[in-house]
């Protein structure tokens, strides 16, 4: 299940065209009729930082979506 503020890794396991894997957190899943398996997906590429650095659409299977590892900043 894909969810709203959830940052994943796409990669080429997504889609052919994330031959450079990319972090992306999730804005919305649309509910559009596609084909099966792959959905439309908005919100914003990241950095490493966890910073947005784009605003995007995309079209993946998420069955290859990968959850990105969490960085923490700060002590604790």
């Amino acid at each position: 299940m894909i969810r709203s503020g959830t940052t994943y890794r796409v990669t080429r396991a997504c889609s052919p065209q994330f031959e450079h894997p990319i972090l992306f957190r999730v804005i919305r899943e649309h509910k559009w009729s596609t084909y099966e398996g792959w959905t439309w997906l908005d919100g914003y590429q990241v950095n490493d930082a966890g910073e947005a650095v784009e605003r995007r659409s995309i079209f993946v299977m998420p069955v290859g979506l990968m959850l990105a590892e969490q960085r923490r900043t700060g002590g604790s």
